[in-house]
């Protein structure tokens, strides 16, 4: 599996990832959704690169001209409900991308000891497309190991990029092993050395689902 870690590199990605971890700008939801949208689309501009591209001969005002479009059928998945701002900055410059949702989350057994459900999922055929699955928190790797199974019920994708915000080191040993390797490639913000007793990242940025949409019961 091919990881690529944008903090070994500075970027403008490192000064919006400042602003979502600070507890003194994260309190501000619309300025937290919008750092995760930006990161989005630097992520999307980044694996545009990677894809297969046609040429196509276009008529300007003046003459013609041969340009290049995205040869790959694209489908950006998310996990709800951090995720959504996080997929619109990829939905912001794959505009014409398909789109499939899965509503992955933790029922807690005992304080410290829960299961992930897939309660919702919402997805076009896959096969032979390029999945883009984003979830801003990779905090063990289950929720985005079980939306992806919940995912090949459509089909099976050429190749998936798995894009995150943060993740453990944990979670990303644990995609390494579960997701097929040649055809996985990891995006992340970060990666940090560790999770805690709650499975949250430390030192990591908190709830991003609460600071992006507020607490919930």
């Amino acid at each position: 599996m091919k990881i690529v870690n944008f903090a070994d590199t500075p970027s403008l990605v490192s000064q919006f990832m400042m602003e979502l971890r600070d507890v003194n700008v994260q309190h501000d939801p619309l300025r937290f959704r919008r750092n995760l949208e930006r990161i989005g689309e630097i992520m999307a501009y980044e694996i545009s690169r990677t894809l297969n591209y046609r040429t196509e001969e276009i008529t300007t005002p003046l003459a013609t001209a041969k340009c290049q479009t995205i040869a790959d059928q694209l489908v950006l998945g998310t996990i709800f409900r951090a995720g959504i701002p996080f997929h619109q900055g990829f939905l912001n410059y794959f505009d014409r991308a398909q789109n499939a949702f899965v509503s992955a989350y933790r029922k807690y057994k005992e304080k410290e000891n829960f299961d992930v459900f897939i309660e919702y999922l919402a997805s076009p055929r896959l096969d032979g497309k390029v999945l883009i699955l984003a979830d801003p928190m990779l905090a063990t790797g289950a929720s985005m190991e079980l939306s992806y199974r919940a995912l090949l019920t459509k089909g099976t994708p050429a190749h998936i990029h798995v894009a995150s915000v943060i993740a453990s080191q944990t979670a990303v040993d644990y995609i390494a092993r579960t997701f097929p390797a040649d055809r996985t490639t990891l995006w992340v913000g970060a990666i940090d050395a560790e999770i805690n007793a709650h499975s949250y990242i430390v030192p990591g940025l908190g709830d991003a689902g609460d600071l992006a949409y507020g607490i919930k019961e």
